[in-house]
C-alpha cells in the first residue's frame, strides 16, 4: 500500500452519496406519508428501514475496506444505491418502495463505510470530514431549492438521490483498488485500541444521532401542521439552514484542532439542545426559522469533530466506520421515535424530552474528547507514540540525544504503515539483527543483505 495518501475529492464525493439520503429524510417522510397514503408513523418507519439497512452496511464493512480495497465496494455501494433508489422513485405500490428503500440504503451505507475508513487513514481526518460534510450540505440545500417547485409526488427525492450515485461512479476511478500486498495478507484481526472510548462514543453517538433526527424526521411536518407555513417556504428555510450548516462547517474546517475537540462537541451539543426546543414548539415562521437555521449551522460543526475524534481511535478507521454505523442506527430510530413522541405527547414537549435527551449525552462523549483528544505522550509510551522515554535514550546514548526526544504532551507523531506480501516474508536470521559497528561491519553487512530482497 503507498504511503501517499490519494486526492480528497474522489472521498469527499463518494461521502456525499453516501450521506445524501440521511439529509434529504424530511422530505422523503413527508412525501411518503402525503403521496402513498401512509400515516406519519408509517412513512417515519420506512425512512428508518432506509437508515438501519444502512448501518448494517457500515457494521459489515468494519475492518474490511482494507482488505477489498476502497474502488470494488464503493462502486457496489453506488450501484446498489442507484438501483434501489430508482426502484423506489419508479414504483407506486408501498411494498415495491419499501423494497428499493431497504436496497438503496445498503448502498448508502456502503458508500459511506469506504469514505470513513479511508478519511480515517488521512493525515488530516478532520479537515477532509468537514469537506465531505460541507459538500453533502450544498447539494442537500440545492435539492431542498429546487424539489418543492417540481411536484412529482415520492418519486423526485428519490430520484434525486440515485442520479447523485450515478454522477459520483465516475470518482471512484481515483480510488485505490486492493493491492496485491492486501490480497496475500491475512484480514484485519487486531485487537481494536482504545476500547473503552471507542464503546462509549459509539454509544454516544447513537444517543445523539437519535436525538437529531427524531427532529429532523418531523420538522416538515413541524413548519406546515404547527407553524402554519407552506411546503415551498419550509423547503426555503431547510434551505437556509442548510446554508447556515455551509457557513458552520467552513468556520469548523478553519477552526481545526486549536480548541481540541472537547470544547466544540461539548459547546456545540448545549447549542443544539436549545436549537430543539426551540424548533420544536415553534408556531411562526420567525421561531421556526431560528431554531431550524441554528441548529443546522451547528449540527455539521459538532458531527464533523465526533467523526474526527473516532477516526483517531484507530488509524485503520475500524471505529470510524463502527461510530458512524452507531450513527446510522439512531439515526434510523430518529424518524420513528419523533413520530411516535408528536403523535403521543406534542411537538413541545417531544423537543423538551429530546433536548434533555441531548444534554445527558453531551457529558460522556466530551469526556471521551478531553481523555483521547490528540493521544498525547505519556512516559514510557514508545509504539506509535514517535519517541522513547527521556530516560531510556539518555541512557544509552550517553545524554547526547536529550534535544530529540518529545516533550511530555506533544502531539503523535505520523506513523505510515506498510505491508509486505506474504510470499515475499523472509525469516530473519540471528546474524541479520546484530549492532553495526567498528568490529569489521559484519553486523552491518549482514543486516543490509537480510533486506536487500525486499
Amino acid at each position: 500500500m503507498s504511503s501517499r495518501p490519494g486526492a480528497a475529492w474522489p472521498l469527499v464525493a463518494v461521502f456525499t452519496a453516501g450521506y445524501l439520503a440521511s439529509y434529504l429524510l424530511p422530505t422523503v417522510v413527508g412525501r411518503l406519508s402525503a403521496h402513498l397514503g401512509l400515516s406519519p408513523a408509517q412513512a417515519g418507519l420506512v425512512g428508518s428501514a432506509l437508515l438501519l439497512s444502512s448501518a448494517g452496511a457500515g457494521f459489515t464493512l468494519a475492518g474490511r475496506v482494507e482488505r477489498y480495497g476502497a474502488r470494488t465496494p464503493a462502486r457496489a455501494g453506488l450501484l446498489l444505491a442507484a438501483v434501489g433508489y430508482g426502484c423506489a422513485a419508479l414504483a407506486g405500490s408501498v411494498p415495491l418502495v419499501v423494497l428499493g428503500v431497504v436496497v438503496g440504503g445498503f448502498g448508502s451505507g456502503t458508500a459511506t463505510a469506504v469514505a470513513a475508513a479511508r478519511i480515517a487513514a488521512r493525515r488530516d481526518p478532520h479537515r477532509t470530514s468537514s469537506l465531505g460534510l460541507l459538500t453533502v450540505s450544498a447539494t442537500a440545500g440545492v435539492l431542498y431549492l429546487t424539489i418543492p417547485h417540481l411536484g412529482g409526488g415520492h418519486r423526485l427525492p428519490f430520484a434525486a438521490i440515485a442520479l447523485v450515485a450515478l454522477l459520483v461512479w465516475p470518482a471512484t476511478s481515483r480510488l485505490g483498488g486492493a493491492t496485491a500486498a492486501e490480497e496475500t495478507a491475512s484480514p484485519v484481526t487486531g485487537r481494536l485500541p482504545h476500547r473503552r472510548s471507542g464503546l462509549v462514543l459509539a454509544g454516544g453517538m447513537l444517543v445523539w444521532s437519535m436525538a437529531q433526527n427524531a427532529l429532523w424526521g418531523v420538522s416538515s411536518r413541524i413548519g406546515i401542521t404547527q407553524a402554519g407555513l407552506t411546503e415551498v417556504t419550509v423547503g426555503a428555510v431547510f434551505a437556509a439552514a442548510l446554508g447556515a450548516g455551509l457557513l458552520g462547517v467552513m468556520g469548523a474546517g478553519l477552526l481545526g484542532a486549536r480548541l481540541g475537540r472537547a470544547v466544540p462537541i461539548g459547546m456545540g451539543t448545549v447549542v443544539i439542545a436549545a436549537s430543539i426546543v426551540l424548533s420544536s414548539s415553534a408556531r411562526d415562521l420567525g421561531s421556526f426559522a431560528t431554531g431550524e437555521v441554528l441548529w443546522n449551522a451547528f449540527y455539521p460543526v459538532v458531527l464533523s469533530y465526533l467523526i474526527g475524534l473516532a477516526a483517531s481511535l484507530d488509524v485503520r478507521g475500524r471505529w470510524a466506520v463502527l461510530a458512524g454505523s452507531a450513527s446510522s442506527v439512531g439515526v434510523a430510530c430518529g424518524p420513528l421515535l419523533g413520530s411516535v413522541l408528536s403523535e403521543e405527547a406534542g411537538y413541545p414537549v417531544m423537543g423538551l424530552i429530546l433536548g434533555a435527551a441531548t444534554l445527558l449525552v453531551a457529558a460522556p462523549v466530551t469526556a471521551v474528547a478531553l481523555h483521547t483528544g490528540g493521544r498525547p505522550l505519556v512516559p514510557g509510551s514508545v509504539r506509535r507514540r514517535g519517541g522513547a522515554p527521556a530516560a531510556l535514550l539518555a541512557a544509552t546514548t550517553g545524554g547526547g540525544l536529550s534535544g530529540a526526544v518529545p516533550k511530555l504532551g506533544s502531539p503523535e507523531q505520523a506513523v505510515t504503515e506498510l505491508r509486505v506480501p506474504a510470499l515475499r516474508r523472509r525469516r530473519l536470521v540471528r546474524s541479520a539483527i546484530r549492532t553495526a559497528g567498528p568490529d569489521g561491519g559484519s553486523g552491518q553487512s549482514n543486516a543490509y543483505a537480510s533486506t536487500s530482497d525486499r
